[in-house]
């Protein structure tokens, strides 16, 4: 498809690009969200990601894209005011909302009101690098589907299954596949995660500040603690996150 020069910010395609980026509920209504940069548009090509929409910053990249995509070209001044990412180099480009699956999964972590999108998009690129296939979002959880979350990702967005969910919808899925939910908790019940087999189950982690709601854990089959040196008071979700997957493919 030819490459379409625009020049101005009020063209439909920019400000269709910035709605993406900012608004969750268009994102959602439209079926279609926004990634930025070259190492993304790759793994997008790799894993058959369905591309929409490029934009490239000043002159068109030398990429093989199907015919379909649609592609444009902007000076770089308007590409950065187009871009939510600072000093961006290019390009940006438009994937379609995936369907979510609910086909049958081996094991899963779950990630319940964890707001910050760098650690969503860090614990789904961990995940997929510790082979656990399904991640499961719960709760006020980030927009996985939002420019910092699918750049966090580094590229785990196209190939990860990612399942939204409620606290009942979470063990239902577990019950469903055959597994175990545990909870990561600071509580007095919780076992040491390295006396706990978890290589069939599905294992939940809350936000820094609140850990797993009431609701959530009331759910669990039981609840795990990573052990830390006396007055540590809580570690980062993406790091407890890294921990346990590590912990579940050992």
């Amino acid at each position: 498809m030819p490459v379409e020069r625009i020049t101005s910010r009020k063209n439909p395609t920019v400000v269709r690009l910035r709605a993406l980026a900012n608004d969750g509920a268009f994102r959602r209504a439209e079926g279609e969200y926004l990634c930025d940069g070259h190492k993304l548009l790759a793994e997008a090509l790799d894993k058959g990601a369905e591309l929409l929409t490029v934009l490239w910053k000043d002159e068109p990249g030398a990429v093989s894209l199907p015919d379909t995509v649609r592609q444009y070209a902007a000076p770089a001044e308007l590409f950065d005011y187009a871009s939510p990412m600072k000093n961006s180099p290019g390009p940006l480009f438009t994937v379609k909302l995936p369907a979510e699956s609910r086909d049958a999964f081996s094991r899963a972590v779950l990630l319940e009101n964890v707001q910050d999108p760098g650690n969503v998009g860090t614990v789904i690129r961990t995940a997929a690098a510790m082979s656990i296939e399904t991640v499961l979002l719960c709760g006020a959880c980030a927009d996985v589907y939002s420019p910092k979350a699918a750049r966090a990702t580094m590229g785990a967005i196209f190939r990860e299954k990612l399942i939204h969910c409620t606290a009942d919808g979470a063990r239902r899925l577990a019950d469903e596949n055959g597994l175990k939910l545990y909870g990561a908790a600071l509580s007095d019940r919780a076992k040491d995660i390295r006396t706990l087999s978890l290589q069939n189950a599905v294992v939940a982690i809350g936000s820094e500040g609140q850990g797993l709601s009431a609701e959530l854990l009331s759910l669990c089959d039981g609840e795990l603690i990573i052990p830390m040196s006396p007055g540590s008071e809580s570690l980062n979700a993406a790091v407890a996150g890294a921990i346990v997957l590590w912990e579940m493919a050992r």
